[in-house]
């Protein structure tokens, strides 16, 4: 059976034993639940298997965000449409010369009604770095926000340690989206290798009930 070739540019973080995503928050602790030396006395010789264990705090990595999150009666990552998240049209927004504060006119010349905007600030090149939490990351503005909102984005995501500015305690930008059922992707990296547009992106998470956010794989598969 042949495959159709296609481009898959791969927009997510690895998550690794230890590794912070946002200040504050515990790394991920990656063990066996059972190693393949277990498993052998298990099975016939030569054959061998390992069953990995991972706790972590759910905001870890490349992630998405649903009403949940923010809204108690919210989709959680369960009840969210996979339509908003699985072979969206994508627009990339690319924000590297707009500044710390991210407004609408860094996205006004877009069509983004029914895509996922992705929003690029270049942040991500400190991934893995104390500087990926500094206070000075860039955001979204309110007013970008409220543009998204008004001109139908169907999801938001940015490179940037948070969407929101984190000195902002009233997070605006996860307040509004999230209100008006836009989910967010946060964490995102390699969005200097996406095009303008001509891409869908994919970022389903498990459908875990009861949660609000989830480590994904974001990808963009290139039309």
């Amino acid at each position: 059976m042949s495959v159709t070739r296609r481009t898959v540019i791969d927009l997510s973080h690895p998550i690794e034993a230890g590794m912070t995503t946002y200040p504050g928050l515990p790394g991920p602790v990656i063990s066996d639940h059972m190693s393949r030396a277990d498993s052998r006395p298990r099975y016939t010789p030569g054959t061998e298997f390992q069953i990995g264990r991972i706790e972590m705090v759910a905001n870890t990595g490349t992630y998405l965000d649903t009403p949940f999150h923010r809204y108690p009666d919210g989709a959680d990552l369960a009840g969210l449409d996979l339509a908003l998240l699985a072979d969206v049209p994508g627009v990339l927004v690319d924000a590297t010369g707009a500044g710390r504060a991210v407004g609408p006119e860094a996205l006004e010349r877009h069509e983004v009604a029914g895509r996922a905007v992705l929003v690029r600030t270049g942040w991500d090149r400190h991934w893995g770095t104390d500087k990926y939490g500094d206070p000075e990351h860039p955001f979204l503005t309110v007013d970008a926000v409220q543009w998204l909102i008004a001109e139908g984005a169907a999801l938001v995501g940015i490179d940037s340690v948070n969407i929101d500015d984190m000195a902002d305690l009233d997070r605006p930008a996860h307040t509004r989206l999230l209100g008006a059922r836009i989910p967010i992707v946060e964490h995102l990296g390699g969005l200097d290798r996406l095009p303008a547009s001509g891409f869908r992106l994919h970022a389903a998470p498990p459908p875990v009930v009861g949660m609000g956010s989830f480590p994904i794989r974001a990808y963009a598969v290139l039309d």
